[in-house]
């Protein structure tokens, strides 16, 4: 038994000095994208703006940022000009009110507006889709197209009960759980454990995922009349893997009857990073903006 403790011990040091560095790194990692900061009504946004041509304004998921959400759209860079802030709470972004997407995609305009920028393809992962959506509906005026990854969906029909917290209790959020958890991210979420060096440092997305989990990840169900999805004026482009463990699948697959002027393009695998499908999708994404651009 005491081998046991010590073999424990002896993974938790282990663990501890491996966390420390990759939180090191991460930190210096962040500081190569350039990120900068605007000066909203609310408070600050961060943010990354790269490139030229078609803006497309990148929307990104739970413990994203800047980072998550301007990787996203690394392989576009050469093509359109991405803007990829943090959303509220995450890497340098203030949180304006009870930081719903709806004072999330308004936040996004006035950001558009310091940088002079009209209309934008909106291009959403995971959790930030109920943002992006939320824009989509409310500013139809600055949407040219909206772009859904592996994304949170609206349900068919005002649900009788739906969660509200969905997302990783807050004690998990912490750099050194988490680093202790990898060995459970393929079984449990369908992502190799290295996932975890672009989830880093954690600390500093904390308030954003809680707030993804408490506000943003239910708004959909919470408030399902202010979402109608079949009013929307802007066409949409859906991209979904059916072996994805963390946006179901089969309830995207029912929701995107509600979209009109969609197109819906299916992944036997991919999980919920759409691993593998890179050309695919950007071929897919430049078809969809070109189409609306001459």
């Amino acid at each position: 038994m005491g081998g046991v403790f010590l073999a424990l011990a002896m993974y938790f040091i282990v663990q501890g000095i491996r966390c420390g560095a990759a939180v090191r790194e991460s930190k210096n990692r962040l500081a190569a994208y350039n990120a900068q900061t605007a000066a909203l009504s609310y408070g600050d946004i961060t943010y990354v703006d790269s490139g030229e041509g078609e803006v497309i304004l990148s929307v990104h998921g739970i413990f994203g940022g800047y980072d998550q959400a301007y990787d996203t759209c690394k392989d576009f860079c050469s093509d359109y000009r991405i803007i990829a802030p943090s959303r509220f709470g995450y890497l340098g972004s203030d949180v304006s009110g009870d930081g719903t997407p709806a004072r999330q995609a308004a936040a996004y305009v006035e950001l558009l507006d310091k940088l002079g920028i009209d209309k934008v393809y909106l291009l959403a992962t995971s959790a930030g889709g109920s943002v992006a959506i939320r824009f989509a509906l409310d500013y139809p005026q600055r949407t040219k197209g909206l772009i859904l990854y592996c994304s949170a969906m609206p349900p068919v029909e005002k649900p009788e009960k739906y969660a509200e917290y969905a997302g990783p209790p807050p004690f998990l959020c912490n750099d050194y759980i988490m680093f202790l958890l990898t060995p459970m991210f393929e079984p449990i979420m369908g992502m190799e454990p290295s996932t975890i060096y672009s989830m880093l440092p954690i600390n500093d997305r904390k308030v954003g995922v809680i707030l993804d989990a408490s506000v943003t990840n239910p708004d959909m169900a919470r408030d399902f009349g202010e979402y109608p999805i079949e009013d929307l004026q802007v066409p949409t482009l859906i991209f979904h893997a059916k072996d994805d463990k963390l946006a179901s699948y089969i309830e995207t697959e029912r929701a995107v009857a509600r979209f009109p002027n969609c197109t819906f393009i299916s992944f036997e695998s991919g999980g919920h990073l759409l691993t593998g499908h890179a050309e695919e999708i950007k071929e897919a994404v430049s078809d969809f903006v070109e189409d609306r651009s001459h």
